[in-house]
């Protein structure tokens, strides 16, 4: 049986409250509040994020073979991004890793191409969504990724849903465009798209009913996603599924992450659906497409340690809109009187990947001691090439000292510095994020995520930082 093998969400910590948008502009309010990634966060890093709660299983990175990432803002053109993504999940260098990027339509190729995939493939769905201020784009908008891994029993992990049906209906359609190097999208006046998209929903969704000899009755969780606001709410109607089937669209508390939304809303579906039960996700926009899955026995025991709902319940207070636009580029500000960072070297850096992406550190074999960053002669014993490596991607630590630099190069100030103690030993001095300076006290308890430190010359540097522990135990060592 092939299907859904495991899967993982990312809702970026941050907020911004729709009001405050409108108090700032002077138009109409509205209601709720939209994700919003931090300054140090794109695609890529949110990515990451959401690969590795997909990942949390004993051996299941060992044994995935392919990586998509879908995104309709690919931090880089030319280079793949999803590279990057490869590196900091350590995954095995004959895994084929691919962008599908350029267009919200890209996470459905992504879901459809892993689920018809005969190696195990993970697919990422990554966006962040920005329009010109005071636009719909803005408010509606929200960041954030999902991931899924695809596979069967064969490749060793059981199947949480099996896939039942797909079908997918391809349209050349108008209603929303952006060219390359433009700030936000144009689109056309929304009754123009509306009947075509629920009419292309139908004939997908009829299609993939039929293939797995199912009414729409059998539907038990109706999940529609599109950036045609309008569209959506109308195939919800029309259908002809339960209307109690027929669930939320998360866009009143983090906004409509574009191309990732499709994969919110099914993780946040798995996160609450039982074993038997049909989930039927609808995908808009230059077409339709529909995934049918049936959630098994197996899915209870191989939830997401981290699920949608938690991750919207524990989002920071709003952040303020002039914040906001500053984290966005759309907000030039005075720079601190610090020189301008430097990019990273692009010999150094591929020398140090296990390092720099993977965050691998040492240990020695002598005497037992880690070492971070990885070194060849241990600082305890002076043994020489008696290393092991270790990754500490997943590894917590404490807090052990603290520095607010008011005067550092960075687009959110003051600059949080926190020297780590790590579980099971080795200290290392990195940024604190997703933080306030309240946060940033001895003894409190850190675990690390992957995030782009600075942009400079046009080169994106990653690597990882530490934030504060909110879920309780991080995700386990794989």
């Amino acid at each position: 049986m092939a299907g859904l093998i495991a899967y993982g969400a990312y809702v970026p910590h941050h907020r911004l409250a729709r009001a405050d948008i409108a108090a700032t502009l002077g138009t109409r309010a509205a209601k709720g509040t939209r994700s919003v990634a931090g300054y140090d966060e794109d695609t890529t890093s949110m990515a990451v994020e959401a690969a590795r709660g997909a990942l949390t299983a004993d051996g299941l990175r060992s044994r995935v073979g392919q990586l998509f990432l879908a995104t309709a803002a690919p931090a880089y053109l030319d280079k793949t991004n999803a590279t990057a993504v490869h590196a900091a999940l350590s995954l095995d260098e004959h895994v084929l890793a691919v962008d599908m990027a350029g267009s919200v339509r890209s996470g459905l190729g992504a879901l459809v191409t892993a689920a018809r995939s005969a190696v195990p493939t993970l697919a990422v769905l990554s966006d962040l969504r920005t329009g010109l201020p005071g636009g719909t784009d803005e408010s509606a908008g929200g960041d954030g990724a999902a991931a899924f891994v695809f596979g069967g029993h064969r490749d060793g992990a059981p199947v949480i849903a099996e896939l039942l049906a797909h079908d997918t209906v391809s349209d050349e359609l108008l209603d929303r465009w952006r060219l390359p190097g433009a700030p936000a999208s144009r689109v056309w006046e929304e009754r123009f798209a509306e009947e075509i998209y629920v009419d292309l929903a139908g004939k997908a969704l009829g299609a993939a009913l039929d293939r797995a000899k199912l009414s729409a009755d059998a539907v038990d969780h109706f999940a529609v996603a599109g950036l045609h606001a309008r569209a959506c709410a109308a195939v919800r109607r029309t259908a002809g599924v339960r209307p109690e089937t027929v669930t939320g669209d998360l866009t009143a508390a983090i906004g409509n992450a574009g191309t990732a939304q499709p994969g919110l809303l099914l993780a946040d579906v798995l996160d609450r659906a039982q074993p038997g039960e049909t989930i039927a996700l609808v995908v808009l926009g230059d077409g339709a497409g529909v995934l049918l899955l049936r959630t098994t026995d197996a899915l209870p025991a191989h939830r997401a340690a981290r699920p949608v709902a938690a991750q919207i319940a524990t989002g920071s207070a709003p952040v303020p809109y002039a914040t906001y636009l500053t984290w966005r580029g759309l907000l030039d500000r005075e720079p601190p009187r610090r020189p301008d960072p430097e990019p990273p070297y692009a010999p150094p850096a591929h020398r140090r990947n296990g390092w720099k992406y993977g965050f691998v550190a040492s240990r020695c074999e002598k005497c037992g001691t880690r070492h971070l960053p990885p070194d060849r002669v241990c600082v305890s014993c002076r043994s020489v090439d008696a290393m092991t490596d270790e990754p500490m991607e997943h590894v917590q630590g404490t807090v052990a000292t603290f520095t607010v630099d008011r005067l550092a190069h960075t687009p959110s100030p003051p600059m949080l510095v926190v020297v780590v103690d790590y579980d099971g030993g080795g200290r290392f001095r990195c940024q604190l994020t997703d933080a306030t300076e309240a946060d940033a006290v001895i003894g409190a308890r850190v675990e690390m995520t992957f995030r782009r430190t600075v942009t400079a010359a046009g080169v994106h540097n990653y690597f990882w930082k530490a934030r504060p522990v909110r879920f309780g135990a991080g995700p386990e060592e794989d």
